[in-house]
């Protein structure tokens, strides 16, 4: 059952003195065992709240609170775990059915996300925040060469593509809706579609800044509708 995952200790700098909890943190649900990555996963998610929110306020000491939640918005979400995820290489060492396996389980946002709290949650349960403290901050720098608002917060299109990719099968399109104003004034309006379906629309002093209004609102719709 151990398979490679000892290797994913070497990547996390830490070896689990109870193999069982690490196991379980790597199994999903399709793998049909008496139990799953799920209440891991919870645990993960609160714990990664806490320990990004901590480093941002001391990473920013001058800025507001508007300004942290933005940033650790950018960073505690599906998109942003399945990254360092895939700095982890973690999606090789989950546990999946056969089935999951041939739907490309192992390259699914959802999953690497979900995966990746999960693997953090049983950190906790054994080794204590002090230690989860120490792996995510050293990730986190890896992972992003710069964190701030504008690097951060200007990627909505990636995020908004990866989701669709994972949920629809298929990438967004957009649409330049119309252009008005003055030429040292423009405001161009964009329309983000997905299957042909017109999902969010957004205005912009440039077609970039409209498209990515546009892709955060969609990327907002879309993950309220999955629940």
């Amino acid at each position: 059952m151990e398979r490679e995952y000892r290797d994913l200790e070497r990547r996390l700098g830490y070896t689990f003195q109870n193999p069982r909890l690490i196991v379980e943190a790597l199994t999903h649900k399709s793998y049909k065992k008496p139990y799953n990555n799920e209440r891991l996963e919870f645990l993960g998610d609160a714990v990664l709240d806490l320990v990004v929110g901590e480093f941002l306020f001391h990473k920013f000491p001058k800025s507001d609170e508007g300004v942290l939640s933005k940033i650790r918005a950018s960073l505690v979400n599906e998109s942003g775990f399945a990254r360092l995820a895939r700095e982890l290489d973690l999606g090789r060492y989950i546990y999946l059915s056969p089935a999951e396996e041939n739907n490309r389980g192992r390259e699914k946002p959802s999953l690497l996300s979900n995966a990746f709290e999960a693997v953090i949650g049983a950190i906790y349960l054994e080794a204590g925040l002090e230690k989860v403290r120490s792996i995510v901050v050293d990730l986190l720098e890896k992972t992003y060469p710069r964190i701030d608002l504008d690097t951060l917060c200007k990627d909505y299109k990636t995020a908004l593509q990866e989701l669709t990719q994972a949920s629809h099968g298929v990438t967004p399109d957009y649409r330049l809706v119309s252009s008005s104003g003055p030429d040292h004034r423009k405001e161009f309006e964009v329309a983000v579609e997905l299957d042909g379906r017109v999902i969010a629309t957004a205005k912009g002093r440039s077609k970039k800044a409209a498209q990515q209004k546009a892709a955060e609102i969609a990327l907002k719709k879309l993950k309220k509708e999955r629940g």
